[in-house]
C-alpha cells in the first residue's frame, strides 16, 4: 500500500465520524446555486422578483444546503437566496442557532452602532459585552407553536450576571442539554423588512412584557424599552430556517434555526413539494426550478 493510501486509510479510521462535517457535506454534494450578477454600488443590486424568475432554486439543491453553505456566502447572496424561500410552516418545538455574520465584514461592529443609539436604554451594557453573549451564549430558540410564543436559549449566564442582578432564574432541559429560556417574543406571520412581495415569519420582542414567564432583567434588553429586536426567518426546507435580526429597524445580521429530527423527518415530503406555506406567499407565485 504506497504512503498516500495509507495517511488516507488512518484518517477515515481514526477521525470519528460523528464530528466529520465537512465529510458528510463532501458526500452530500454542496449546492449548486445560481445567483445574479451584482456589484458593490447599489444601484447595482438586482430586484428580488427578477432573481426568482431567472435563477430558480431547484428542491433538490436546497435538501443540501447546511449551516456551513450559508455561513460562507456574502451578504449580497444571503439576501438574495433568502428572497427566494417561502415562510414554510411555523416551526415548532427546539432549533440549535448559529449567528452568521456576513464573509469578510464587520458586521459585529453595526450592534455597538446602533445599540450607541438607542437613548433611554437605561443599562451600561456595552456592544461587544453583546456580541459576546449572542457569539457564545445564545444556543438557538424554542418555539411554541398553538401558544404563538418563542423563547431563546441561553447557556451561561455569567456575562449577563450584571445586568440581571442576583437570583436564581433556574435551568430548563431543552433538547438533552441545560440551558434558560430568556428573551420570549410573539410569533406571528408578517411582512418582511427586506423582501414585502410575499410573508415571513416574524419574532417580535416589541411586546416581551406581555408574555407568561417575562423577567423585568434580562428580558427587557430585546423589548420596546431596549434593543427593539424584531427577527424574522424563512424556511430552508422542513428543520432548517435562515434568519435575519434588525434592531430599530435596522439589519443586524442573519442566523440559522436547525433540527434535525424536523430535518429527517420531512424529508420525503419536501422533496416532493408538498410542504405548505402557514404565511401569504403573496401575488407573485414562487418560482422553482423542476426537480
Amino acid at each position: 500500500m504506497n504512503t498516500r493510501r495509507t495517511l488516507l486509510l488512518a484518517t477515515l479510521l481514526f477521525v470519528p465520524l460523528s464530528g466529520c462535517n465537512w465529510l458528510q457535506e463532501k458526500f452530500a454534494g454542496k449546492p449548486d446555486i445560481p445567483f445574479a450578477p451584482y456589484s458593490d454600488d447599489y444601484a447595482s443590486k438586482p430586484d428580488f422578483a427578477q432573481v426568482e424568475y431567472a435563477y430558480p432554486i431547484p428542491l433538490k439543491e436546497l435538501a443540501k444546503v447546511t449551516p456551513k453553505y450559508l455561513a460562507g456566502l456574502n451578504q449580497e447572496e444571503l439576501d438574495q437566496f433568502y428572497a427566494r424561500l417561502g415562510s414554510g410552516p411555523i416551526p415548532d418545538g427546539p432549533f440549535d442557532g448559529e449567528i452568521v455574520f456576513p464573509r469578510g465584514s464587520s458586521g459585529k461592529l453595526r450592534a455597538a452602532e446602533i445599540i450607541g443609539g438607542l437613548k433611554g436604554l437605561g443599562v451600561n451594557f456595552k456592544g461587544r459585552l453583546l456580541e459576546t453573549a449572542g457569539e457564545t451564549l445564545w444556543k438557538g430558540k424554542v418555539f411554541y407553536r398553538e401558544q404563538k410564543v418563542l423563547r431563546n436559549r441561553i447557556e451561561d449566564l455569567a456575562v449577563l450576571r450584571p445586568v440581571i442582578g442576583p437570583g436564581d432564574l433556574g435551568k430548563i432541559d431543552v433538547d438533552g442539554k441545560d440551558a434558560w429560556l430568556l428573551f420570549p417574543a410573539k410569533l406571528y406571520c408578517g411582512q418582511s423588512l427586506i423582501d414585502s412581495r410575499r410573508e415571513s415569519i416574524i419574532i417580535d420582542y416589541a411586546f416581551t412584557d406581555e408574555l407568561p414567564g417575562y423577567r423585568e432583567k434580562p428580558d427587557f434588553l430585546a423589548g420596546r424599552r431596549g434593543l427593539r429586536v424584531r427577527d424574522e426567518i424563512r424556511m430552508v426546507r422542513p428543520g432548517l430556517y435562515l434568519g435575519r435580526a434588525y434592531m430599530d429597524h435596522a439589519f443586524i445580521l442573519n442566523f440559522v434555526l436547525y433540527s434535525k429530527a424536523l430535518d429527517q423527518a420531512g424529508r420525503a415530503e419536501f422533496e416532493a413539494g408538498q410542504i405548505k406555506d402557514d404565511c401569504w406567499a403573496g401575488t407573485q407565485k414562487r418560482v422553482l426550478a423542476q426537480r
